[in-house]
């Protein structure tokens, strides 16, 4: 024996308590903490004081960052939503036929998802009434001018004699179609899925001979 205390194991999946001051990195820390813990026990079921724990951080020192768990809540919402409209507006600044554009945005929507699989659940599959208060909230507004613009370019679609139906109709069904692959293949991963590229596409392919005019 050499004599050296042997440190204790640090917990899988926690981080250990860092020095003070570490500001933004800190923060994001808690919000991705928060958002694991969120999906995994539910708003309601996760606490202060086991999101603290799981950065390393006592219950008084995370209020330092959030003033209460709801706050954490928002702004994961909001920095979904905000990710998302970015990669929208990069799609829209695109040239070419209002339909293609379509396409791609629907595609980025659902790689989106599945890139931030955590993150969509809390923003479209499980957010509770905390997340959903006060129509002017950011994440409201973000998630509103998100649709507002994805039904804009179905708008332009149909201005140019592309659609087979009615704007709004269109809209909700390929939102509805891009929304149903994501939401069933993360939260049932254990089917045996085709590849999630293949599965995709065919599933775009549908939509657009169905509702859109060649």
């Amino acid at each position: 024996m050499s004599g050296v205390p042997i440190q204790s194991p640090v917990p899988a999946g926690r981080s250990t308590r860092k020095p003070k001051g570490e500001g933004h990195a800190r923060r994001a820390e808690i919000l991705d903490a928060a958002e694991r813990i969120f999906v995994e026990v539910g708003y309601d079921g996760a606490t202060i004081r086991r999101i603290a724990d799981e950065v390393g951080l006592s219950s008084t020192a995370l209020y330092m960052h959030f003033p209460e768990k709801s706050a954490i809540l928002h702004e994961i919402c909001e920095g979904a939503f905000g990710r998302l409209q970015a990669a929208n507006a990069t799609v829209l600044a695109e040239g070419g036929p209002a339909e293609v554009k379509l396409r791609r945005l629907m595609e980025g929507y659902i790689a989106f998802g599945f890139a931030n699989p955590n993150a969509y659940r809390l923003i479209y599959l499980t957010r509770p009434v905390e997340a959903r208060e006060g129509a002017d909230s950011a994440s409201q507004r973000l998630g509103g001018e998100l649709y507002r613009a994805f039904e804009a370019l179905i708008e332009e679609v149909g201005a140019a004699g592309g659609l087979r139906g009615e704007v709004r109709a269109t809209a909700q069904a390929l939102w509805a179609g891009a929304h149903g692959i994501v939401s069933l293949m993360i939260t049932k991963p254990y089917f045996d899925w085709v590849d999630r590229e293949v599965l995709t596409r065919t599933m775009m392919d549908a939509l657009f001979a169905g509702l859109l005019k060649p």
